[in-house]
């Protein structure tokens, strides 16, 4: 089994934990939702014959402790944290990385190529859910306005039911996909390995963060997807072929694919079909990466 490097990097305001598998070009995966770099190990695994797998715990989630007492998250500075990862990891604008984000994810990995795009080759955004570019956009600033106060006032618990009712029921099921479960009633392939089983053992802590956090300011976030375009950053917008067409991060991968003027990448499962699929999902993220064509 190919060997896991890890480390820590500090960083202003947290410290990020970080763990790097495989050889060759650097390519970062930045995890979305309550889960943490052990999220991505199957992934991982089947890319490091490629690629300098770099994956880590975003901060304030499981082993990247912010410096101080929780507090209101900005996907701004989780890309400047990628950024650091990045340079730390020797990335330059001569050699930039391959990045992939899923869910909240892909929202950091956009901001990342929009802020940073001399360090950003190919980004690959799987599902970002962009609720300000959707037309009912005021509904969803109504529903997470109503989870913020209810973490405020009631806890994490009445947040999160508020959440997935919003969702249609989606925000549980998001969150079992993104924990590396169950996908529309598929089971992830072979056994739960002892990695997972630990990272299962943080997602209560997690979820707490997740909801009370980062999900008020996430959804309010829009990326320039404009100076995206402008600075002719390769953008892969990825779909998965178990997601429903209406989801609301469905329909927002397509909207950030007519802006970027680029197509769709099909991938297997659902919203989180890399813990389902990690074989298949790798084969179609080295093909993306691959033949990723230039935006605009």
């Amino acid at each position: 089994m190919e060997a896991v490097r890890t480390g820590t990097l500090a960083t202003p305001g947290a410290t990020l934990h970080h763990e790097t598998r495989g050889s060759g070009p650097i390519l970062l995966l930045i995890c979305g939702g309550m889960y943490d770099a052990a999220g991505f190990a199957a992934l991982a695994t089947t890319l490091a014959d490629r690629y300098t797998v770099v994956t880590y715990d975003r901060r304030g989630n499981s082993r990247s402790p912010l410096d101080g007492p929780p507090e209101p998250q900005s996907v701004e500075v989780h890309a400047d944290d990628a950024a650091r990862l990045l340079t730390a990891a020797g990335v330059t604008p001569e050699e930039p990385a391959l990045v992939f984000g899923n869910s909240s994810g892909a929202l950091i990995g956009l901001e990342l190529a929009a802020r940073r795009p001399e360090l950003v080759r190919t980004l690959v955004a799987h599902e970002p859910p962009l609720f300000e570019l959707l037309p009912e956009r005021d509904r969803w600033r109504a529903l997470f306005q109503d989870v913020e106060e209810a973490f405020h006032k009631e806890g994490p618990g009445a947040a999160h039911q508020i959440f997935a009712a919003g969702l249609g029921g989606g925000g549980e099921h998001t969150e079992e996909e993104q924990q590396g479960g169950t996908d529309g009633g598929e089971a992830p392939e072979g056994q739960q390995d002892p990695e997972i089983m630990a990272m299962m053992g943080r997602i209560e802590q997690n979820a707490a963060f997740f909801i009370g956090y980062e999900v008020p300011s996430f959804s309010r976030h829009s990326p320039d997807l404009a100076a995206v375009r402008a600075a002719g950053v390769r953008v892969v917008p990825a779909l998965g072929e178990a997601t429903a067409e209406d989801e609301p991060w469905a329909r927002a991968t397509r909207l950030v694919a007519e802006r970027l003027g680029t197509e769709i990448a099909p991938f297997p499962g659902g919203h989180g079909g890399f813990g389902t699929h990690p074989a298949a999902f790798g084969e179609a993220l080295r093909e993306a990466l691959r033949k990723a064509p230039a935006t605009g």
